[in-house]
């Protein structure tokens, strides 16, 4: 086995290996060339510092790692079926994490044991729940205010809703004590970023933005967010929750690292 930087492919290549490595995941996942260069541009991946393995020159895992600054992020980890539990999830990790800014940090579904016990063995650990909802339900219709679209000015938030990575078009929309940022493709309405200083806020601005399309979709909410409250209670489905987890390099033993 061999690993070698990512950018020694195009994207379209890089999407195949993707979905190969992705098979028979807890949840499906596919992507095409041009999802792919999204993510590569909203999430800062680095094709120079992200791995692929091979063996006998045929591709059979692959890690991404975005970077910013000081900080990297692991967007995705995967091997093919036939590879898995041989120690290539591992060497990928290992090689990527070399080339890594000092802190890393990575979501793991929290089914994913493998993945966890791999992690925490590397370095990493938990730092929060994050929790990914949906709301299709019908609730009472609520008329939000539309602002200069930008930033909140969070911090802490995960990777994929900081400020970096936001869409490049989106609605600044505000009712009393909550604002969101949001964006409408057709019938879905994605929020970005919500920042509310109660449940109580947080539900109705999720009204307001319901009001907007048939669906709405919030990725990656702490579990003590008030918009996590808040889904539960207009009815909105918990579709997933992941862990959060960290690793400082400079915080770890040289045995471990």
């Amino acid at each position: 086995m061999t690993i070698v930087p990512a950018d020694r492919f195009d994207l379209a290549q890089l999407a195949e290996i993707f979905n190969a490595a992705y098979e028979g995941y807890f949840v499906p996942m596919h992507v095409d060339e041009a999802a792919l260069a999204y993510m590569v541009d909203a999430w800062d991946i680095d094709l120079a510092r992200s791995r692929v393995a091979l063996r006998d020159d045929e591709p059979i895992g692959i890690v991404n790692l975005g970077v910013r600054g000081g900080r990297g992020w692991i967007g995705g980890l995967g091997v093919v079926p036939a590879e898995r539990r041989n120690g290539i999830g591992r060497a990928l990790m290992e090689d990527v994490l070399a080339a890594a800014p000092p802190v890393v940090t990575l979501e793991v579904l929290e089914q994913n044991d493998p993945a966890i016990r791999l992690y925490e063995a590397l370095g990493f650990t938990r730092t929060r729940v994050l929790e990914i909802w949906s709301l299709t339900a019908d609730v009472p219709a609520v008329e939000a205010r539309s602002f200069e679209a930008r930033p909140l000015g969070q911090t802490g938030l995960p990777w994929q809703r900081a400020d970096e990575s936001l869409p490049g078009e989106f609605e600044r929309i505000e009712v009393d004590g909550a604002v969101a940022l949001i964006r409408v493709t057709g019938p879905r309405v994605g929020i970005a970023q919500l920042d509310a200083r109660d449940e109580d806020a947080a539900a109705e601005l999720l009204a307001a933005a319901r009001a907007r399309g048939e669906s709405v979709h919030f990725m990656n909410v702490p579990e003590t967010d008030p918009a996590s409250g808040a889904f539960r209670r207009l009815g909105g489905t918990l579709e997933l929750r992941q862990f959060e987890l960290e690793r400082d390099q400079r915080l770890i033993p040289p045995s471990v690292a």
